[in-house]
């Protein structure tokens, strides 16, 4: 049954799960739980709140597809992002209310209207690009993803990184050297901003 699971297509998976077969969700979690939690990861730069975000954006998964709201309206991957990155900014949102209440539990609503407008606004474009760029690292090819997820997410050095992948230092060098020059060009053939 797992193997049959495994070939299916997403949206197949979703309808078998909506009908009871969790081992349907298992595959779809299975999937796409390293991706998720890397661009959370990424976007909030702490592990234990990433965690916490991986968790809860799953928990929201489930209870949407469990309560028959989900609309097919697009990739399932892509919807599925879409909740991790609006639980981060969320997060942030609260996060800045917070940041107001001095240890009386009190603010001044002054602090508030000073803040600069473009904070929210910032956050959000710099999820933008930050989504933007987990879709191109994903075009990658192979080993240069690899080396490239092993850098920037596992925080490995590229002795580590070639202990790992059984390649030459300066092969290792080279891929993560190609993955930047291969996104480089990929943002350009995209019209993809990757900055403010």
């Amino acid at each position: 049954m797992k193997k049959r699971l495994f070939q299916q297509c997403d949206e197949k998976l979703v309808e078998l799960y909506v009908e009871g077969n969790s081992l349907a969700f298992e595959e779809l979690f299975n999937r796409y739980k390293d991706k998720v939690f890397s661009y959370i990861l990424m976007m909030v730069k702490d592990e234990e709140l990433a965690n916490d975000l991986f968790q809860d954006t799953f928990y929201k998964v489930i209870n949407t597809l469990g309560s028959g709201r989900y609309k097919e309206e697009g990739k399932f991957n892509q919807w599925l992002m879409r909740v991790a990155r609006n639980l981060v900014i969320d997060y942030f949102r609260r996060n800045q209310k917070i940041s107001y209440v001095d240890n009386n539990g009190s603010y001044d609503i002054f602090d508030i209207v000073s803040e600069p407008s473009h904070s929210i606004e910032q956050v959000m474009i710099t999820n933008q690009i930050y989504e933007s760029l987990h879709e191109l690292v994903e075009e990658l090819p192979k080993e240069q993803l690899e080396v490239l997820r092993m850098r920037l997410y596992n925080n490995m050095s590229f002795k580590e990184i070639a202990q790992a992948t059984g390649v030459s230092i300066n092969t290792a060098l080279g891929r993560m050297r190609y993955a930047v020059i291969n996104l480089r060009k990929m943002a350009i053939e995209q019209n993809t901003i990757l900055s403010y």
